[in-house]
């Protein structure tokens, strides 16, 4: 039934200075998963953003909100929604952008294949038939482009998105990898978890999407983000080579 669409779903969504883009984002989201749970996870923005996540929570059950102290990276973001998610008794969580560069219609069916019992982790790809990005230079497009070669050439992985950031993951995958040492940066975290998921044996399985540029507010990629995201790559393979498995558990 369309009604639980999305039951047992938890969307993480962190924001940091999205007020203005929170409340439509917020509602298309629920609209396009009307059984699901929407954690909005907050650093802190200084323009409001906070404040409008708490107003959403008392109008509506299904949104809850996480405060975090300041701005402390991306993946580090995601990782406190993971948890709050994980211990709420999600079965499936899906991680997306607030600024409108993800679309909510999208949401049925990035869980579908989750909820079908044909995959661990669904990538919203823009790099398989069917994808597509929009409104970017041509900068930016090869910068991401030759970000998700680079990384999957040098990690020796199947998925052709490895910078994205729309994923649907079922709980158990998610729970199975380690958070302690994973990297806080934005590129760098999404192909890392990725990386990790594979390497645990995870069926990965990517649907199109078209990605649009961010409606309202400015990027938040910077050079800095990007070269770290290459020598963490590097570190990544390295380490594997020399025996360290960082998908797995310490026992």
């Amino acid at each position: 039934m369309t009604s639980q669409l999305g039951a047992g779903t938890w969307v993480v969504l962190p924001t940091y200075e999205e007020a203005e883009n929170l409340p439509g984002i917020a509602a298309a989201i629920l609209a396009a998963l009307p059984a699901a749970t929407l954690l909005i996870v907050d650093d802190s923005s200084p323009d409001g953003t906070g404040e409008i996540a708490d107003r959403l929570a008392t109008e509506n059950p299904r949104v809850r909100v996480r405060h975090r102290p300041g701005k402390a990276g991306l993946g580090r973001a995601y990782l406190d929604g993971f948890r709050v998610a994980l211990d709420g008794g999600a079965t499936s969580l899906v991680q997306m952008d607030a600024d409108w560069s993800h679309d909510p219609a999208v949401l049925p069916a990035l869980v579908a294949p989750i909820a079908a019992d044909r995959a661990d982790l669904v990538i919203g790809s823009r790099y398989v038939r069917g994808g597509a990005v929009r409104d970017w230079g041509l900068g930016r497009r090869l910068i991401s482009r030759l970000g998700s070669v680079f990384a999957r050439t040098v990690l020796s992985v199947r998925p052709h998105d490895l910078t994205g950031g729309f994923k649907a993951w079922r709980a158990e995958t998610l729970a199975a990898i380690p958070f302690d040492g994973v990297h806080a940066g934005g590129y760098v975290f999404q192909i890392e978890m990725t990386y990790r998921a594979s390497r645990g044996g995870a069926r990965i399985v990517e649907v199109p999407i078209t990605f649009k540029d961010r409606r309202v507010g400015r990027s938040k990629m910077s050079r800095r983000i990007i070269v770290e995201a290459l020598l963490v790559v590097v570190r990544l393979r390295w380490d594997e080579l020399r025996g360290r498995r960082p998908w797995r558990r310490s026992r």
